[in-house]
């Protein structure tokens, strides 16, 4: 005697629009993808026999989505329960003790462990502690330099400087200031290759050097247009001569606010003196160690990795051309930098650092 037909599932109009939401979603797992199909599919009457073969399943997991979301609503759509499911294969303590020895340990032959350096020390597939390392977001082969500043009025000068970047002043114009120096014209002894299908653009790994350049900028942090110029040394004299040349460009009517590390030309006698004569220059000093603080450092590496890298300079002057229309087209369509972290949490996390330091100094 054949089956009787099971009845549609009944759905609300808030369950149906979040079942359709799930079937159509093209990140979700598969799994809740599926099942969501499949209970609208049950709504619509369709035989649950051809239900399980469109979706590829067995017709007692169909009856399975149907009881289970009877019980239990959309929440449950696509979820294993507690219990049910593929078992781990691999001991929880296991987990653990590689995670331990990747954090804590190195190997005799190096300084960081590998998949397979690991793998063969916990006795498992080297898939297997790549799957642990990347649920736990290690990366033993990757390292970041970092160095916490010292500075005695650390805080007071990274608040003075943030505050400028997220609160700039009326009627005044704030720069980050620096010099790029020791820009050097490197020429490759050999012409590069063309990219092609199936193959990088090539350069060859040596070079002649044909000089150097000194590239000094100013960044307007609130257009994100660049004043600079390249000038063959980065003495007080060459600093001095682009302060009066940031004198020229900006408005009179503006006060002008720079931002500068501590390289000892900013503070040289000479420079002080003219800043005294021109009090609408204000310096604030960004503290040591850390010009991850001044923002043209960010356009410098612009401008490095868009245009000087893969570089090929036959003369200082070939150089500068390149570094003048680097700026040059920056201008046409400035971008400028935003900066989004307050003082408060910088510091916060620079004393989250310094506790760290301070623990693997006790080690």
């Amino acid at each position: 005697m054949a089956q009787a037909p099971a009845p549609p599932l009944v759905l609300t109009p808030e369950d149906k629009e979040a079942l359709e939401k799930m079937a159509a979603s093209p990140s979700l797992p598969h799994r809740m993808v599926r099942e969501a199909k499949g209970l609208l599919m049950a709504a619509q009457g369709i035989a649950n026999q051809r239900t399980a073969k469109t979706l590829g399943v067995s017709r007692s997991t169909v009856l399975d989505w149907r009881r289970q979301f009877a019980t239990d609503g959309v929440k449950w759509v696509g979820k294993v329960r507690k219990g049910r499911g593929r078992k781990p294969t691999i001991p929880q303590e296991k987990i653990e003790q590689i995670v331990r020895d990747t954090l804590h340990t190195t190997p005799p032959d190096a300084t960081q462990w590998s998949v397979r350096s690991m793998a063969r020390r916990a006795g498992v597939s080297k898939s297997t502690v790549q799957e642990i390392w990347s649920s736990r977001q290690i990366k033993p082969h990757r390292v970041e330099t970092f160095k916490l500043s010292n500075d005695k009025r650390f805080e007071e000068k990274l608040t003075d400087v943030v505050e400028l970047y997220m609160h700039p002043p009326e009627n005044a114009v704030v720069l980050a200031v620096d010099e790029k120096s020791q820009v050097q014209a490197l020429d490759r002894t050999q012409p590069s290759l063309p990219m092609k299908k199936g193959r990088a653009g090539t350069m060859t790994h040596d070079y002649k050097r044909n000089g150097t350049t000194t590239l000094f900028a100013a960044l307007n942090i609130l257009t994100g247009v660049v004043l600079g110029t390249c000038m063959k040394r980065h003495r007080n004299f060459e600093f001095l001569a682009f302060l009066k040349m940031i004198d020229k460009a900006i408005d009179k009517a503006l006060d002008v606010h720079i931002v500068a590390d501590n390289y000892g030309t900013h503070n040289h006698p000479n420079v002080k003196a003219w800043l005294a004569n021109h009090p609408r220059f204000h310096m604030h000093f960004v503290p040591t160690s850390s010009s991850w603080l001044n923002l043209v450092e960010r356009w410098f590496r612009d401008l490095t990795g868009k245009r000087l890298r893969r570089g090929s300079f036959s003369s200082v002057a070939q150089l500068i051309e390149a570094i003048e229309g680097y700026i040059a087209h920056n201008n046409k369509d400035p971008k400028p930098y935003k900066w989004t972290k307050s003082a408060a949490e910088i510091i916060e996390k620079v004393k989250r650092g310094r506790v760290a330091l301070e623990q693997a100094r006790a080690i």
